[in-house]
């Protein structure tokens, strides 16, 4: 698994699922996330259940506890988690970065090239 992906599993891969039959709009108590369909996942935030794409090819995956939502492919103004606010992530085409501020990805820099490991995204020009 590239180092991107793994970044992407342990995003969301270390939280508890809480959400039999959810769907966006309902309420909901506590956190969590659940699948809503391959590309999509759904988070409990502020009571309630929120969209989140999951554009990458792995798309959603729920594995007993755990829910991975891939986000390599997703784009600035897509709605990103709680638990992703502040970090950063390069773009599919990598010449930019993209930031969860708010609930929103949205594009802080563009670059020559942006990688990232598992701690950090290097933008070079």
């Amino acid at each position: 698994m590239n180092r991107s992906l793994a970044w992407l599993s342990l995003l969301l891969g270390s939280l508890l699922l809480s959400a039999c039959g959810a769907r966006a709009g309902a309420s909901c108590e506590g956190g969590g996330y659940t699948c809503s369909s391959e590309a999509e996942a759904l988070e409990c935030r502020d009571q309630e259940w929120r969209t989140l794409p999951c554009r990458g090819p792995l798309g959603c995956v729920e594995e007993g506890d755990t829910v991975s939502c891939d986000l390599t492919r997703n784009v600035a103004g897509d709605a990103c988690a709680a638990s992703a606010e502040g970090r950063g992530q390069c773009t599919a085409d990598g010449k930019a970065v993209l930031e969860c501020r708010m609930g929103i990805l949205v594009q802080v820099k563009t670059c020559g090239t942006c990688t990232m490991d598992t701690a950090r995204v290097i933008c070079q020009p």
